[in-house]
């Protein structure tokens, strides 16, 4: 087991984990810290932002910074980007500093709670949606299976149940 308190929740976008966060740092008393809202805070622009005007590569390096920040502030539960798995780095410190639950939906799913968002989501605007987190999906799978010590599926499950089975496999009482 990892010496670190901290949870890290890792997974496709859509799958849960800001909302299984939200609940999850609640019932421990952790800060809650969402990579992608820490790069917005220190870039002071959103994402979509970043990425048009510097790339995505400078976007990653943002992720990484955010990362490291945020395990550092141990104890904590981190809700990550879909795509923190991308970079050898990322998984090797989360790996190392961080209980990781990867959270799963079916596609479908993914597609419908993305939709139903209240914030404008770029992976289903546009042509295909689904097919486009499914391509993701058979990419990050595998990353996601590297780094995480559960792989919890979400869809048709409250988040209180999600949070419940968190705390019984990292065996922590809330």
């Amino acid at each position: 087991m990892r010496q670190q308190p901290t949870i890290a929740l890792v997974g496709l976008s859509g799958a849960g984990k800001s909302s299984v966060g939200r609940e999850l740092a609640a019932r421990l008393g952790w800060p809650l810290l969402d990579t992608d809202a820490l790069i917005v805070r220190d870039a002071g622009r959103d994402i979509p932002a970043i990425f048009a005007a510097d790339g995505e590569a400078h976007f990653r390096d943002l992720e990484t910074a955010a990362l490291r920040g945020a395990l550092a502030q141990a104890p904590a539960v981190i809700a990550t980007g879909g795509g923190i798995v991308l970079r050898a780095d990322n998984r090797a410190l989360l790996r190392q500093r961080a209980r990781v639950a990867w959270l799963d939906a079916p596609t479908e799913a993914l597609v419908a709670r993305l939709l139903a968002h209240d914030e404008a989501r770029p992976l289903v605007q546009g042509d295909r949606p689904a097919e486009r987190l499914e391509a993701l999906r058979q990419a990050r799978a595998a990353l996601y299976a590297e780094v995480a010590d559960i792989q919890i599926h979400t869809h048709g499950r409250a988040v209180g149940q999600i949070v419940d089975e968190i705390l019984r496999a990292f065996e922590l009482a809330a």
